[in-house]
């Protein structure tokens, strides 16, 4: 098995950019990696803040090959591999490995609540597929259906720690971190996924990384610092803003996050529009965009200070 070092850290999410023609936007995309790697991030990935439900089979293979190729080796690659049916999931875990991708993640099917034998068969076939980890994950916070600690521990036994991480997001998020923890004696290897509302708490829990949004990305790098620097002053004074933006974003599930994160990437210069795939069904108010604004300070002021 190949297997990669160093799945760890800080791996955000990218957003993918579109333009005003609804194509992929590869100047922004560019621009976007350039910023996660100039915050210090071991990789970056591709999942469903990058609307890879919203894309042709042909985009989202076309969107991890470029992500590999404007990451140039600065850091890990992971692709989001996870579809309807074993079938298409292991076609787009073969064409990011083939692209250079050195790991994968994936959630169920979200069409239907899996009984657990065919679940099994669902990830132990992607497991199989493809020589790099694979990153079982849980985004039943907003889509899809749970998926029980006791599964997690049986594909753990099965493959092992270095070819099987998880990304367990179904609430409560963070007694079910410490639940996966202990069931598994410690060998889980976990990711917070909560865009950093939780990102304490679960750090505390014993997660190995973190997979946030691009937009605030400067906040989540400095806080992780502090977390593993024992420096709870400056996490919490770091943490505070983050949380409530994170809270606005959570009001509108998985379009909140898109919403929002893309309006601030905006603000901050990183994509040229703050284009979706539609259908969506939330949008910001001049409201909520100014209470954005507002926090985004804070954050930004909170940075400076540190």
């Amino acid at each position: 098995m190949n297997v990669t070092p160093n799945i760890e850290g800080i791996l955000p999410i990218l957003h993918t950019p579109f333009d005003v023609n609804d194509e992929v936007d590869r100047d922004s995309l560019h621009r976007e990696i350039d910023w996660a790697f100039e915050q210090s991030v071991s990789g970056v990935c591709s999942a469903m803040v990058s609307e890879i439900l919203r894309l042709t089979s042909e985009e989202r293979v076309e969107l991890n090959r470029l992500i590999v190729e404007m990451t140039a080796g600065r850091g890990i690659v992971v692709a989001s591999v996870g579809a309807e049916s074993t079938k298409q999931a292991v076609y787009f875990a073969k064409a990011a490995v083939d692209a250079g991708c050195d790991a994968i993640m994936a959630i169920p099917p979200i069409a239907t609540a899996l009984p657990l034998a065919a679940l099994q068969k669902y990830f132990s076939t992607l497991a199989d597929a493809v020589p790099v980890p694979l990153i079982v994950q849980d985004a039943s916070s907003y889509v899809g259906a749970s998926i029980p600690t006791d599964f997690y521990v049986r594909l753990l036994d099965e493959y092992g720690p270095q070819k099987v991480l998880f990304k367990p997001e179904g609430a409560p998020i963070g007694p079910n971190i410490s639940n996966l923890r202990d069931a598994s004696d410690g060998r889980a290897c976990m990711f917070d996924g909560s865009g950093g509302i939780l990102l304490i708490d679960a750090f505390r829990r014993g997660v190995i990384g973190t997979m946030p949004g691009i937009d605030l990305l400067d906040g989540i790098a400095t806080l992780w610092e502090a977390l593993k620097n024992e420096d709870d002053a400056t996490a919490y004074r770091i943490y505070f803003p983050i949380c409530a933006l994170v809270a606005l974003q959570l009001q509108a599930g998985l379009d909140g996050f898109l919403a929002i994160e893309k309006y601030i990437l905006v603000k901050r210069g990183v994509f040229k529009t703050a284009r979706r795939r539609e259908p969506h069904g939330w949008s910001l108010d001049p409201e909520t965009e100014n209470e954005v604004d507002r926090l985004l300070t804070l954050l930004l002021d909170a940075l400076s200070a540190s």
